[in-house]
């Protein structure tokens, strides 16, 4: 099915979502429109999947609050002219005040208190600066943009940014008080 309308609203989104041929894509809603993402790489996973372990691990022992992984459905904007804004997040962090009473089907309709992306060669540059810039607009207290080709990690917050390397210790700052880790461990070797 191809999609036709010029300005597609969240709601619509939900339903494109449901459809057959969207299953197997990873695609975000920006600004009203779609945008389809490449298939994450072999050291994508490792990466999210290593970071996804220890912030699970921190925030489970502290009962902190919710960890999510694997591109969950986060609306970012929700414009009158329609031109909404849904995001996935390689790793997200929502506090205890802020979850909701239990799981369900539904996508966030805020913005998480930590979102993590790993950042791919094929990342557009002005793609990841937006998306940063919509986190923050929509509450996100701390991003991290982890760079496996640089073993580099960007923290953003409302501050602003600092870049870390391999011998630096990423912090969870306010918003995972006592989350510590070496950048270097974060990847493969």
């Amino acid at each position: 099915m191809e999609v036709r309308e010029r300005i597609i609203s969240a709601e619509r989104f939900f339903e494109l979502m449901e459809q057959p041929e969207y299953l197997d894509r990873v695609i975000e809603l920006v600004e009203g429109e779609l945008l389809e993402m490449s298939k994450p790489t072999r050291i994508h996973g490792l990466v999210v999947a290593f970071l996804t372990a220890e912030i699970v691990f921190f925030v489970r022992r502290g009962n902190l609050g919710e960890v999510v992984a694997g591109d969950p459905g986060f609306v970012l904007e929700r414009n009158e002219d329609g031109r909404d804004t849904v995001r996935g997040l390689d790793i997200a962090f929502v506090s205890q005040s802020r979850t909701l009473p239990a799981p369900d089907f539904s996508w966030y309709e805020i913005g998480p208190d930590l979102a993590v992306e790993v950042i791919s060669p094929n990342n557009k540059t002005s793609d990841t600066h937006l998306k940063v810039m919509q986190l923050l607009n929509a509450g996100a207290r701390l991003v991290w943009l982890v760079y496996p080709e640089s073993r580099t990690v960007v923290v953003h917050a409302e501050a602003g940014a600092s870049t870390l390397h391999e011998e630096d210790t990423l912090s969870g700052g306010d918003v995972l008080p006592g989350f510590e880790l070496r950048v270097g461990d974060i990847f493969p070797n």
